[in-house]
This record gives structure tokens, sequence and C-alpha cells, in this order.
């Protein structure tokens, strides 16, 4: 794909800065489409900044439920005057956070046991035949940019 056609599709993909992405792609051979469209369904799955119904649905869990500890915490944060906006606040800088630590995690284990140094990992864009097409590396470095709100989980 052209890199006009590639800028064309990243800015119908909500791509911040389109023709960065896609100039990337297309002169230093990253595959950013994969980088951009993991980090775009990883977000989705973070807490939306103005979407308190996560509070109530996680308020009605069972406490005997796996993660049911968060039903009577949320009750007693609620109970005790917290706002929603500043639960949902808290909860998705601890989500962005962890996302990018998982990032961070996919290209570099961290310390581990010298047993146990050989065993890596890594996340690859795939072929329909689920063969490894391009190794998608450095995602820690593109969380922040990808944030739906564009203001980088600041006020």
């Amino acid at each position: 794909m052209n890199e006009q056609k590639l800028t064309e599709l990243f800015a119908k993909l909500g791509a911040p800065n389109p023709a960065e992405w896609a100039r990337s792609q297309t002169q230093e051979n990253i595959p950013q489409l994969a980088r951009f469209l993991f980090l775009r369904q990883a977000w989705k799955l973070v807490v939306g900044e103005n979407d308190p119904t996560w509070i109530q649905e996680q308020a009605d869990i069972e406490s005997s439920a796996p993660g049911g500890a968060i039903g009577p915490a949320l009750k007693r944060l609620l109970g005790q005057g917290v706002a929603a906006k500043d639960l949902t606040t808290v909860v998705r800088v601890m989500q962005w956070r962890l996302l990018a630590s998982l990032c961070y995690l996919l290209d570099d284990p961290g310390c581990v046991e010298n047993e146990v140094k050989d065993v890596l990992w890594r996340l690859f864009q795939v072929s329909e035949n689920d063969e490894p097409i391009a190794l998608i590396g450095g995602l820690h470095e593109s969380v922040l940019e990808t944030e739906p709100t564009g203001r980088q989980m600041r006020s």
C-alpha cells in the first residue's frame, strides 16, 4: 500500500498524525498499522473517561465471584462521597499504567532467574495462516500517543 493510501487508512481508523504513522511504515519498514491497531483495541479495554457506568456494573458483582471484592469497596467509596469522576480517573490512570507496563513487558521480560533467561516472548503480526510476518515492537513508546482523548492521561 502506498503512503497516501496508508495515510488515508490511518486517518479513517482515527490515528493521531496519520501521515507520520504511514511515513514510518513505508520508509522505515515498521509495522505501524499493526502497532496502531493493537493499541487502539487495547485502549478500548480501558474505562472511558466520561463513562461512569462501569462503577455500577462492578458494584453489582457478587462478592463470591472472582474479583468480587470490588463491589463492596466501590460501595464504601461511594458511601464516603467519593465522586464517580474521581473513581473513573483513578481507574483509568491505573489501567493506562498496566497497559504501558504490559506493552513494555512484550519487549523485555525484565529481571528473571538465570535458569529462565532464555525464555522470551514477543508480539508478531501474523498471516492468515498464523505465520509471523513482522515483529510488533516498541508498543510502550506509542501507548500515550494513542490515548483516545489525546490528552495523554492529563486533566
